[in-house]
């Protein structure tokens, strides 16, 4: 095999010894339906909220990678006391080095409990059908090469040259969230989920078993009026998933239509003498016309990787009218 095959092997190993951790997206604190299936109807009133997130990372590198999520969900109302969220939703990731290509298809469902004090409780359920695949079909090895001749065989006594196929699974995740219904403009809630509970086999190789890691997530918001017409809003987000961990802390400011964020991404667990704390430093902006709202988000990188370009994500979400309301209320995130 030549130098560039041993090195797309050798990159097909490190994934899955890292058991090919979940793909993060930097807009997670505003759009939660990529954390937790709890999030699923959260907006409540029958309303439709439905979005798209795009994510370029690192494109200086050959190893960049390509995210995308789409996502909808609605809320069913009967009273205070009965609601509930349906909702779909789709990833898809793609590296370009080795091909790399992972597509999964999630349903969720999520109850909604009235509880005293004007606290809510919302746990929710989430099923889905996951596909990786690395493209082998593409691979020349070194027994199907006759040096003598030049003649290249089709076939090869490798075991893996037969493993040429998606890798397909079910997963199954689940989350919960409290909300406190809003007070003189004060909102907040604070929820946790975990996904991938009969963590799934994503080996290639037949009669071979890697199971993939739960992931974790415990995540909240507070959001508070700040100079009467705007408003100032919290988040926090701690993720895990094997040995490898973060916390990403921000804010995001509302002035009118317009939204100005910052975040900071957090390695607390520092798996090795060369990781940083912190990792990068992510700037948001967004503005908001009629139900939708669009936004854009830069990663600038703080830790020794090199000269990457950062990582970019675009966003835009859609959220419908509240019909049942008097007053046509803004968003809770």
């Amino acid at each position: 095999m030549n130098f560039k095959t041993i090195l797309i092997i050798a990159c097909f190993v490190s994934i899955y010894t890292a058991k090919a951790q979940d793909p993060i997206f930097t807009q997670s604190n505003y759009v939660q339906e990529t954390l937790n299936p709890g999030f699923s109807g959260f907006e409540d009133n029958e309303r439709i909220y439905a979005g798209v997130l795009s994510r370029l990372q690192w494109p200086s590198l050959d190893l960049n990678l390509t995210t995308q999520y789409a996502f909808v969900n609605k809320s069913f109302d009967y009273g205070p006391s009965l609601g509930f969220g349906v909702g779909v939703n789709a990833t898809w990731q793609h590296e370009s080095f080795n091909n790399y290509n992972y597509i999964q298809i999630n349903a969720n469902y999520a109850h909604r409990v009235n509880l005293n004090g004007g606290w809510f409780f919302r746990p929710g359920i989430e099923v889905g059908v996951g596909s990786k695949s690395n493209r082998f079909g593409n691979l020349t090895l070194a027994d199907q090469i006759n040096i003598n001749t030049g003649v290249v065989n089709p076939v090869s006594v490798d075991p893996l040259s037969n493993n040429t196929g998606n890798r397909y699974f079910i997963d199954f995740s689940t989350g919960i969230v409290f909300e406190k219904t809003e007070f003189n403009g004060i909102t907040y809630w604070f929820g946790a989920s975990v996904k991938h509970l009969n963590r799934p086999n994503i080996s290639f190789v037949e009669g071979e078993k890697v199971p993939l890691n739960i992931f974790y997530s415990i995540h909240g918001n507070f959001r508070f009026p700040f100079l009467n017409d705007y408003s100032i809003m919290m988040t926090a987000n701690y993720m895990q998933q094997g040995q490898y961990n973060r916390l990403d802390i921000g804010t995001l400011f509302q002035v009118n239509q317009f939204l100005v964020g910052l975040t900071a991404a957090t390695n607390p667990a520092r798996n090795d003498n060369n990781s940083h704390l912190l990792t990068s430093v992510n700037a948001f902006l967004g503005l908001e016309y009629t139900q939708f709202r669009f936004g854009m988000s830069y990663d600038m990188n703080t830790s020794k990787i090199g000269n990457t370009r950062g990582v970019y994500e675009f966003s835009l979400t859609y959220l419908s009218r509240c019909r049942r309301c008097n007053t046509d209320r803004s968003r809770k995130r």
